[in-house]
Formats: structure tokens, C-alpha cells, sequence
């Protein structure tokens, strides 16, 4: 019994151990899932909290993505709105009374808008005030209500803004005011003395509404037959002043009108704008139309039609003490006339549409009443001559006329030849410099500083005459017999009109010589047949005398049927024609007619030269020009040219194309050419093959010998001998002697050994000789016979003579032959010094100066030529 009991306490027992292993079992595995529960529910949470983060910091990062969009797209906006505002309404049409001046608008600026006051805008970075603009003239009628007092402080800030951004004259006020008797606008009175302001009784209203439609009634049938929409189109197609002045009439009226006025009245508001009328109405109400603005004003504040339900902010009424100001000045300026034209007004509105086939015409002022005055060149007439006492504005007439016709004709129409002979710089600002790189396309030549240079007159007129007979036997293989009719069978020809203007041309004819006689035939000729050809003269001058040479001629003076003539000159006009004795400054006489009396232009001219002026347009032109188009020529007296680097040693770029042909050519200085050439000696295998450089002047002579040397060393092997016996030219001959690629030092202790070595090789040999005539008596036989043998052997001697006896003695004395001496260069010698070896009796006409000499070449020469030496060693700069 008891074993039972303990048995069964032991089964019991065991079961409520396992019972309890159960438990404790299950306990654990819920722990674990509660505390696995517990885990990922905080997983969980933290992936909520961070996707709540990344959402808000996206959600800020678009916000203000948003923000900075918006801020962008407003400010980009305000700026395109105060663009246009600034452009639509600029100057005195647009800025604060604080600030404001009047802003007289160029020949084709045309109305804009006014403003009124300001709209309050906020772009995102605070309020921002934007001018509230209204239209007016060529655009629309104004028709204002509310508050009277705050309504005529509106319509007297837009007659101020409208007077003040239009010319004097080119607006008439009538007001009709009839309870205060015109009070209401008194601080305009002052343009009642100068015809530009009326008031209206109160019976008159209907005799002005009648005269205002009888006025539209003209000028519409003035636009139609013209062809026009209208009278702002028209004026637009034309230049000069304004067909009709803009008429604004200002109604004050609060009482009702009667029924033929009313019809009146809506017959204006329906074609006044067209034809430049203008209603600015207060206490009326106008018939609804398009060119009706409405404008309500409600205290400081209004709204009207143009900017629909924004607010503006109105200004304040300008103070009458600066309207009766304004208006004084503005009936003082008409009483004194018109301004002249700016130099802008020449400009047309756009650039090269016009043709030269059939001549050039191109304003060059206006009149007094203030029409553009163009002056033509073509048939007829063909020639210009321009005259004027100093200081009477004749360079700034020529700028004038040169800017005007390059404003119209394109590179391939118009071609200008400028020269100079005053001293002065007046024609470089066309060429490109190193301030400007820009140039006037239609230029080819400038020449400037040539007062001393006489010889590039007559290169110019040379250049013209070739041109003339190129463009003769053109047109005669087209049957044609004007430039006109060559270019209609050779459009492919680009024959271009010449005007060459030479400004104090009196210099070229100046004296009894050579240079006089040959300007005055070749001129003759290109007066007398260039105008067919297209080539036009330009001749100016202020000394009576240089227009007195040309009355000398009447061959040449007969060709220059246009007269130009400035305040006080003398002789360009006939002699009963005293039009240019009574002129004032800036002004000129224009006559078409050779001067006769009844053919009078009187031109006011503006001022052309102001550089910044004219830098705006030469810069528009010059980035219009076509890829042919290349810099012109710029010939500078005052200038030393350098030697350029194709004619150095390490330049080896000359001998092909024949430019130097079969015999090396030595390049000695720059002729006086309309292009820049080298003067060149051929130096072949014949008798006589050497050169001479005859003067006193060290840095020329040695400078002339360099130039030679570098150039033959350009072309291929050589040899070179440097001779140098005179001390002042060891440095320029050392210098020499360093860039040359084979070259031997003789001084005066080493002729002998000079002499010794010499012998031809087949290779070229040149000797340089600075200051021979210092060898002595000793070697004077050995020099002639070098001279004279050494051609053929290939060995020429470029030697410095310091006078021509000296070189005449060291070649066998008074009576020897000069003949080994084929080419001279002469520096500081007088004419009759050289007659020994110029082919002229009694020597050449030749009068030394600075940088300049004569070179002389007897197998190629008939005359010698004027050449510049080049600068080739610096010292002496």
C-alpha cells in the first residue's frame, strides 16, 4: 500500500517536473517572441522616424527648391518688366520727378510710353515698385474720372512727360478749361509765347472741334496718298521733321456738350490717332474705342485700362515751378530755331541697302527747318571741291560726308582713297591702330602726315588712272559707257565707286617741278573721264590760294561743279555769290552749280568728330564687313617702316612667284606706293652691278647697306664681306655682321688681307663697305678694279660713299667714268651734286630730308624715285 502511494507521488511527481519543463519551456519561447516582437516593433519606429525625416527633408529640399524657382522666375520677370518699361518709357517718358530731365529723342525714335506712377511687386526678396505706364501720343486718347484735384495732377505730369521727350515744336497744346479760364494748367502758359499752347474760351469749344476734324480730314488724305496706314507710318518711312506736330487737347469740362460737338468729339477719338490728334479728357465721358484709355482715380491711387486690375500708386503732381521752367526753355529753344543734326541722324535706319550703280547721295546736315541735305555724286555732278579758312569745320564736314555714305554703301558699292596733306593724323582713325583694331570697310587707303611727301600724291593719282583705264577697256569689251551700264553686263565685276578726297590738295600742285606737272594731268584726266567710270575727286583746302590754283586751269576747275564752301572762304563760290561770307560757324553752302548764286543749300552740320561717336559706328560697320574685306593701307609721312621679317635670313620666304626673279634683289627701303613694296636692286652677272649709298647720315646709310645684306641672305647662300672704316658704324655693321649666316670683319688694318683672300667661288659675294672713300689713295686700283670685274664674278660691292667727289676720286677722278656704279642711293646730297650720275643734266630735282632718299637703278630707271629706308638697326631710335 505504501509502495503504491509512492509510486503514484512519484508519477505525480514526474509528470508536474515535466509539466513545469513545459512551462518554463513555453515561458522562454514567448519571452523570446515578445522580446523579438518588441525588436522589430522599435525597428520599426526608427524606420518610421527616419522615412518621416527623409520625407520632411525632402519635402524642405523641394520647398525650397520651389522658393528659389519662384524668387529666380520672379526676379527674371521683374527685370524683363523693368526692361521693357526702361525701353518703352525711357527717360524723361519714365523716371521719377526727383530725378527728371528732359530727353529729346533722336530723327527715328518714335513715341513710347508714359508714366503715371508705380505697382507695388513682390518677387520673393521684398516689394519692389515697377513704373506704372499709360500710352498717349500715336497710340491713344485719355479719358480720366474720380477726384478733379488728383486727376489734373495726373494730366499735368503726362503733358510734362509728353513735351519733355519730344522736340521742341513737335507738340501744340489747346485746353479748354472754361470754370477756371485755363488756371488749371497755368504753369504751361510760358509755351503760349512761342505759338505752342492755346487755351479756349467757353464759346470756342465747337470752332476747335471743327478746325481738329477738318485737320484729320488733311492728313488722311495726305497718308492715303502716299500709301500709308497712317501718319506715324509715314513719318517712320522718311526722315526729318514731322509732316504735322502732334495736337493734344485737354477738355476740362464737366458739363454736357451739345449734340454736334458730341459728334464731333466721337468723330476725333475714332481717327485722331491716326493722324497724330489727341484727346485728354476729364469730366467727359468718350464714346468706347480701341484708342480710348480709361483711367480711374481714386485719391493717391488709380487703375486704368492698359494695366488692368492692378493698383497704382500714383505720383505726386509735378511742382509748377518746374513746369513753367521747362516750358520757358522749350519756347526758348524754338525761338532759336532747331538744333542741328546729330551725327547719328545721318545714319540710315538700316545699313548698306543702297546701290552706287547710278551715283552716291548721302546727307550731310540739315537744313534750318531741320530736313536731312543730301549731297549727290555721280554724272552730275561728278567732282567736289571743298573750301574753308581754318577753324571752319572743313575736316569735320569731310568726316560727315565719309561717315554718311559708309552708313549707306556697302564695300562692294563705295571704295574711299584718303589723303592727308596737312599735318596731322585726321584719316588714321579709319585704319586699324592699337587702341581700335576696327577700320571702315569701304577704306582702302589712308594716307596721313604726307605734307613732305609729295611723291604719294602722285603714286595715288597714278594707282586711280590705272584703275580708270582698267575699268575703260571693261566696259569697252561690254559695249558700255558708264559704270552704271558696266555693271549691268559685268555684275560679277564688283565695280565699286572711287571717291578719293585730298585734303589740302593745293600741296601736290604746289611749285614748277615734275611732281606739279604730272598731278596736274593726271587729275585733268581723271576729272574729265572718271565721272563715267565712277571715280570721283574730293579736293579740299584751306588757303585761298590753293583754290586759286585750280582757277589757274579751267580744263580741271570746269570738272568740279560741286561747290561746298564753309564760313568765310573765298573762291570756291562765284564771285557775286557771297552766301559764305554771311554763314555762321557749323554750317556750310552746298551748290551743285559751280557755285552760281540761285543754287544755294544752306546745311547745318553736326558734330562728326567726336571719336567715341564715331568709333560706335565704325564698329557696327566693321563687324558687318564680308571675309573679302581686308585693313587698308595706312600710309604715315612721320612713320619709319620697318624692315619685315620675310626679308631676314630667318624669314627664307622670298624667291618664288618671281618675285625676285632669276637675279637676287636686295631691298633697300619702302617706295612711296599706294602698296607697301620694297624698292629692290637686281643684282645679275653684268658690268656696272654695284651699289653706292652717297651722304653724310650714319643711321640711313648703315640702315640701307643692312637692309640689303639681310634681304640677299634671305634669298639663299652667300657669302658676305663687311668692310667697315669708319668707327661711328662699327656697332650697326657688328650688329649686321651677328644676323648674317656667312660673314667675314675687315677693318682699316685689314684690307690687305681682304684684298688677299677675295676670289669668286661660284657662290655669290657681297661686299658691305661702310665708309670707303676712308680706304686711302692706296687702294683706290684695287677698289676700281673690284668695281669693275667683280659683276661677272658674281662679287658686288655695296658701298657708303660720304660725298659723290669722293667717290668720283677713289674712281679715277674728275674726268673718269662712272659706269661701274649701276645703282645710287643718295641720302643728305643736293640735286646738282649728282649730275655726275644721273642721266638729267645739271642732276636731278632733288631736295634732301629726314628719312628719305633717292635711289636710282640705271638698267630700270628713267628718274630716280624717292624711297624710305628701313629701319633695320634701332640704335638711333
Amino acid at each position: 500500500m505504501g509502495s503504491h502511494r509512492n509510486a503514484l507521488v512519484a508519477v505525480v511527481r514526474q509528470e508536474l517536473a515535466e509539466a513545469r519543463g513545459t512551462a518554463r519551456a513555453v515561458l522562454a519561447a514567448a519571452e523570446s517572441a515578445r522580446s523579438e516582437a518588441l525588436r522589430r516593433k522599435q525597428l520599426i519606429r526608427d524606420a518610421y522616424s527616419t522615412c518621416l525625416a527623409q520625407l520632411a527633408e525632402a519635402r524642405e529640399a523641394a520647398r525650397e527648391d520651389i522658393l528659389r524657382r519662384t524668387r529666380s522666375e520672379a526676379g527674371s520677370l521683374t527685370r524683363n518688366v523693368e526692361s521693357l518699361a526702361a525701353l518703352y518709357a525711357s527717360g524723361a517718358a519714365g523716371t521719377a520727378w526727383r530725378y527728371w530731365t528732359p530727353t529729346e529723342p533722336d530723327r527715328v525714335t518714335r513715341p513710347g510710353l508714359l508714366r503715371i506712377g508705380t505697382i507695388g511687386y513682390d518677387p520673393g526678396d521684398g516689394e519692389r515698385r515697377l513704373p506704372a505706364l499709360v500710352p498717349l501720343l500715336d497710340h491713344a486718347h485719355l479719358n480720366l474720372a474720380g477726384d478733379r484735384e488728383a486727376v489734373d495732377g495726373v494730366i499735368s505730369g503726362l503733358l510734362l512727360r509728353a513735351l519733355g521727350t519730344t522736340r521742341p515744336g513737335d507738340v501744340r497744346l489747346t485746353v479748354y478749361d472754361p470754370e477756371q479760364l485755363g488756371g488749371t494748367l497755368a504753369a504751361f502758359a510760358p509755351l503760349g509765347n512761342a505759338g505752342l499752347l492755346s487755351f479756349i474760351g467757353p464759346g470756342g469749344l465747337g470752332a476747335v472741334l471743327d478746325d481738329l476734324v477738318e485737320q484729320i480730314c488733311r492728313v488722311n488724305e495726305t497718308v492715303l496718298a502716299g500709301e500709308y496706314a497712317s501718319l506715324a507710318e509715314l513719318i517712320a518711312a522718311t526722315t526729318g521733321p514731322r509732316p504735322e506736330p502732334w495736337r493734344i487737347i485737354v477738355l476740362l469740362a464737366d458739363a454736357e456738350l451739345s449734340p454736334d460737338q458730341r459728334a464731333q468729339l466721337d468723330r476725333i477719338a475714332r481717327t485722331g490717332v491716326a493722324c497724330g490728334v489727341h484727346l485728354v479728357v476729364r469730366g467727359l465721358e468718350l464714346a468706347p474705342h480701341p484708342t480710348v484709355e480709361r483711367i480711374e482715380v481714386h485719391g493717391e491711387t488709380a487703375t486704368c485700362d492698359t494695366i488692368g486690375d492692378l493698383t497704382v500708386r500714383l505720383d505726386a503732381a509735378p511742382p509748377p515751378e518746374r513746369i513753367a521752367g521747362f516750358c520757358r526753355a522749350t519756347a526758348e529753344k524754338l525761338r532759336q530755331g532747331p538744333p542741328p543734326a546729330r551725327f547719328a541722324d545721318l545714319e540710315p535706319e538700316k545699313l548698306w541697302l543702297e546701290s552706287s550703280a547710278h551715283g552716291l547721295s548721302a546727307p550731310i546736315g540739315d537744313s534750318t527747318d531741320g530736313s536731312l541735305i543730301s549731297v549727290p555724286l555721280g554724272d552730275d555732278p561728278p567732282h567736289a571741291l571743298i573750301g574753308g579758312p581754318s577753324g571752319s569745320g572743313k575736316t569735320n564736314l569731310i568726316y560727315a560726308w565719309i561717315g554718311s555714305l559708309a552708313a549707306r554703301y556697302g564695300p562692294e558699292e563705295l571704295a574711299f582713297y584718303l589723303l592727308d596733306f596737312k599735318e596731322g593724323v585726321s584719316f588714321a582713325r579709319f585704319a586699324p591702330g592699337p587702341r581700335d583694331p576696327s577700320w571702315l570697310p569701304q577704306v582702302r587707303l589712308a594716307g596721313i602726315n604726307v605734307n613732305g611727301d609729295r611723291e604719294f600724291g602722285l603714286a595715288l593719282l597714278r594707282h586711280l588712272g590705272e584703275e580708270l583705264r582698267a575699268r575703260a577697256q571693261a566696259a569697252k569689251r561690254h559695249e558700255a559707257s558708264k559704270l552704271a551700264e558696266l555693271r549691268a553686263e559685268d555684275p560679277a565685276g564688283h565695280w565699286p565707286r572711287i571717291v578719293a578726297v585730298i585734303d589740302e590738295f593745293q600741296v601736290l600742285l604746289a611749285g614748277r617741278d615734275a611732281v606739279a606737272e604730272e598731278a596736274v594731268t593726271l587729275l585733268e584726266d581723271l576729272a574729265r573721264r572718271g565721272r563715267s567710270q565712277g571715280i570721283h575727286l574730293v579736293l579740299a583746302s584751306q588757303d585761298v590760294s590753293g583754290i586759286e590754283a585750280l582757277w589757274g586751269r579751267s580744263g580741271l576747275i570746269g570738272q568740279f561743279t560741286l561747290r561746298i564752301a564753309l564760313p568765310k572762304a573765298r573762291r570756291i563760290l562765284s564771285d557775286t555769290n557771297l552766301a559764305a561770307a554771311v554763314i555762321p560757324r557749323f554750317h556750310a553752302v552746298v551748290n551743285a552749280d559751280s557755285g552760281a548764286a540761285g543754287a544755294n543749300h544752306i546745311v547745318r552740320l553736326p558734330d562728326a568728330g567726336d571719336r567715341q561717336t564715331w568709333r560706335t559706328l565704325q564698329r557696327k560697320l566693321w563687324h558687318r564687313r564680308p571675309d573679302s574685306c581686308v585693313p587698308p593701307r595706312l600710309f604715315d609721312g612721320d612713320a619709319v617702316p620697318r624692315l619685315p621679317t620675310a626679308y631676314r635670313p630667318a624669314g627664307r620666304v622670298v624667291q618664288s612667284g618671281g618675285d625676285i626673279g632669276s637675279s637676287p634683289g636686295a631691298v633697300l627701303g619702302e617706295r612711296i606706293d599706294v602698296a607697301a613694296r620694297p624698292a629692290r636692286l637686281r643684282l645679275g652677272r653684268m658690268p656696272g652691278r654695284n651699289l653706292a649709298v652717297l651722304g653724310t647720315r650714319t643711321d640711313e646709310a648703315c640702315d640701307v647697306l643692312a637692309a640689303a645684306a639681310l634681304s640677299l641672305a634671305a634669298q639663299g647662300p652667300a657669302r658676305f664681306s663687311v668692310v667697315c672704316l669708319e668707327p661711328g658704324a662699327e656697332r650697326p655693321a657688328a650688329r649686321l655682321v651677328a644676323e648674317l649666316p656667312q660673314a667675314d670683319w675687315y677693318g682699316s688694318g685689314d684690307l690687305d688681307q681682304f684684298f688677299d683672300v677675295l676670289a669668286p667661288d661660284g657662290i655669290p659675294h657681297y661686299v658691305l663697305g661702310y665708309a670707303l672713300d676712308a680706304a686711302g689713295a692706296s687702294y683706290r686700283d684695287r677698289w676700281r678694279a673690284l668695281l669693275t670685274d667683280g659683276p661677272e664674278q658674281r662679287i658686288h660691292v655695296l658701298g657708303w660713299w660720304r660725298s659723290v667727289p669722293r667717290l668720283r676720286d677713289d674712281l679715277g677722278g674728275p674726268g673718269a667714268r662712272l659706269d661701274t656704279i649701276g645703282a645710287w642711293v643718295a641720302l643728305d646730297v643736293q640735286g646738282p651734286e649728282l649730275s655726275p650720275l644721273s642721266p638729267q643734266p645739271g642732276g636731278p630735282v632733288w631736295y634732301p630730308r629726314a628719312r628719305r632718299a633717292l635711289f636710282f637703278d640705271r638698267s630700270v630707271h628713267r628718274h630716280p624715285e624717292v624711297i624710305i629706308p628701313y629701319e633695320v638697326n634701332s640704335d638711333h631710335t
